[in-house]
């Protein structure tokens, strides 16, 4: 089992490099997480985070088992999710034009509206799942990096390295920007946060709702 690991490490090193960038990249999560930390409480910053990477472990499951591969030669499956995906962002994205200015005094920051645990945790899910560029990336990435006599065992760490990854740093994300004196500079035009990100994500969805 050590020489696997050995044997391995090069490309569990690549596949960390590669996914780190692409979390590092400005996109439909990125959007979500800031929207949910500076607006939300920290707990659901982090649960928004589990969300992503949960959407994170369809994608790997399904490039690990191989049907990516069927999804990618199947156009009305990939379309379908596309739009479905495209859909969500629009959907979040006019919720998000659509907020209106809190007044809360600053001493009862702790008492803010917040959304419920499932909510959160589905955001992030539904955002980072129904995202058909991940599938690519996905699909394109565990290509190159294995093979059809990679051991299982390999798999399984390939794919606990992406989920963790994806936790760790939006977790990284959530913790910098949901602090309370961080919220409570953003909490006089949290209303705007919401706006804004709703039109990135908006901008996002439509984007990918016209892509050929």
């Amino acid at each position: 089992m050590e020489s696997l690991l050995y044997t391995s490490l090069p490309s569990l090193i690549s596949l960390a490099g590669l996914n780190l960038v692409a979390l590092i990249s400005p996109g439909p999560d990125f959007a979500v997480i800031v929207r949910n930390s500076l607006v939300y409480s920290r707990k659901t910053a982090f649960l928004t985070a589990f969300g992503i990477a949960l959407g994170i472990v369809v994608h790997v499951s399904y490039s690990l088992l191989g049907l990516g591969f069927i999804i990618k030669e199947n156009a009305w499956l990939f379309l379908g999710i596309k739009y479905l995906g495209a859909g969500y962002l629009l959907y979040i994205g006019v919720n998000g034009l659509r907020a209106k200015k809190k007044t809360l005094a600053l001493e009862s920051i702790h008492h803010m509206r917040d959304i419920s645990a499932f909510a959160a945790i589905s955001t992030g899910f539904l955002t980072n799942a129904l995202n058909p560029k991940c599938m690519l990336f996905f699909i394109s990435l565990f290509s190159v990096v294995i093979s059809p006599d990679t051991p299982t065992f390999i798999l399984l760490i390939y794919g606990l390295l992406i989920f963790v990854e994806t936790l760790a740093w939006f977790s990284f994300v959530s913790f910098c920007l949901s602090g309370k004196r961080t919220r409570e500079k953003f909490n006089a035009f949290s209303h705007w946060i919401e706006r804004v990100t709703g039109g990135v994500l908006i901008a996002l969805g439509a984007k990918l709702l016209l892509a050929v």
